[in-house]
């Protein structure tokens, strides 16, 4: 899988059990990237409406969609299917 791709997949794990919001910063941090590498992979997210950015100050924080979370959290639970 080419590193955006493993990026994407562990950044929407971490946004699913950390629901107070993150940084580029600790998300680059969490995954072991550079911070644009994070940032990329962030903005993907967001174009396929995935996650959802809240802007305080001069800081992005990046939450994941409550009907994403719910339907990540449904697949989990299902797994034999």
């Amino acid at each position: 899988m080419p590193k955006i791709g493993r990026v994407l997949k562990q950044i929407l794990i971490i946004l699913k059990d950390d629901t107070r919001g993150l940084t580029i910063g600790e998300l680059a941090k969490r995954t072991n990237v550079s911070r644009i590498t994070a940032s990329m992979a962030l903005m993907k997210l967001e174009g396929a409406s995935q996650i959802e950015v809240r802007v305080i100050g001069n800081c992005k924080l990046h939450y994941l969609k409550k009907d994403l979370s719910l339907r990540l959290k449904g697949d989990k639970n299902n797994t034999n299917t």
